[in-house]
């Protein structure tokens, strides 16, 4: 077997050069030090987000993007094609987990000051690619057309209207009219589906690009300092296989969650419907749906949640600027501030996003 791997291999790099490929991964290393597990969280969301291509497309082969036929054809995946009922819950867990990883991965690069130069593009890409998974979550939350994704579309299209000025028009651009309506669905599948894969898949493309040009982060401690040889390992073939035995095992994971939780379909959507009591957005909204709640009707002269909204999005654009306003200090030392900021995030997002799912 391993003669015909070799003969296979030989006959594709007399063609396309893979020993180029191979010796220049092989001069790549990772930092081995305390905190060298945080690295294999970007591919873990790589992972995630190939799980979810691909189940994607085999739900595409049955899905109907219409108000009328929509849940239907959940319902006929889920209980008439083979193993349709898996590839959902799979593509349903995967999505949670994609985006968990994706939070966990920005914290780590956060927290290991691993945006500051010469990796501030890299940065820039990581986080449009998280605002474009939360896109992600959004638009494909209403695509199966049942009650609970209804009304959830519809309570967090009403939050952007609170943003001054264009909130109405954004509004109406992601519903594609005034209500929640077969229109927002036609269109919620366009993003799911067609825009944003087509973004984040340029988004990727640049983000891996740079990754392999500029090569891993060390820690601050380590920066201009020549590394042992005990302490970095190739990233090929070592670093890789490792990676690849990490992703092994959270598909065995997946696959146990997909099993034994699978996904639940629930009742269809019915725009004259009052909503049903405590209706809440998907988890990793929680925390800001959490916080607009606790805002007062009004604070000064505006209202209470077009502040929570204008704040969340300071928030966002000074977490993305990140690079531009934090600087070593003279000697080199981290800044606190940033860390406390960072430690208060988490915090704040932990605790919201368990009240939120609580009360």
């Amino acid at each position: 077997m391993k003669k015909y791997i070799m003969k296979f291999y030989s006959w594709v790099d007399e063609r396309v050069n893979l020993e180029d490929l191979v010796k220049f991964m092989g001069k790549k290393y990772v930092p081995v030090h305390r905190h060298s597990i945080w690295y294999y969280f970007g591919g873990v969301t790589l992972f995630f987000f190939i799980i979810q291509v691909l189940t994607g497309i085999l739900l595409l082969f049955y899905y109907k993007a219409s108000s009328d036929l929509a849940f239907e054809s959940i319902q006929f995946i889920m209980s008439k094609v083979e193993f349709g009922w898996l590839v959902r819950s799979l593509h349903t867990w995967s999505a949670n987990l994609f985006i968990l990883a994706a939070f966990i991965h920005m914290f780590s690069v956060y927290f290991e000051k691993s945006y500051r130069k010469p990796r501030e593009i890299t940065w820039l890409t990581g986080m449009l690619m998280f605002f474009m998974g939360l896109g992600f979550g959004f638009s494909g939350y209403l695509l199966p057309w049942n009650e609970l994704a209804f009304f959830a579309t519809k309570v967090g299209s009403d939050i952007l209207s609170a943003i001054p000025l264009i909130g109405d028009e954004l509004k109406i651009f992601m519903r594609g009219g005034a209500d929640v309506s077969g229109a927002t669905l036609s269109r919620m599948f366009g993003f799911h589906v067609a825009l944003f894969p087509a973004i984040f898949s340029v988004l990727l493309f640049i983000h891996l690009l740079l990754v392999q040009r500029q090569g891993i982060s060390q820690p601050m401690e380590m920066e201009g300092k020549e590394i042992d040889e005990e302490k970095k390992m190739p990233f090929f073939p070592n670093f890789f296989l490792r990676d690849l035995l990490l992703w092994l095992i959270l598909l065995n994971v997946l696959a146990v969650l997909a099993v034994f939780f699978p996904s639940e379909l629930g009742h269809k959507a019915d725009p004259f419907a009052s909503a049903p009591a405590g209706i809440k957005p998907e988890w990793y909204f929680l925390f800001m749906f959490q916080t607009l709640k606790y805002f007062p009707a009004h604070v000064l002269f505006i209202e209470g949640e077009v502040l929570g909204i204008l704040l969340f999005l300071a928030a966002g654009i000074l977490w993305l600027l990140v690079p531009f306003w934090d600087r070593k200090s003279p000697r080199g030392q981290r800044n606190r501030f940033v860390n406390y900021l960072g430690l208060f995030a988490v915090i704040f997002i932990i605790v919201l996003t368990i009240l939120g799912w609580l009360l």
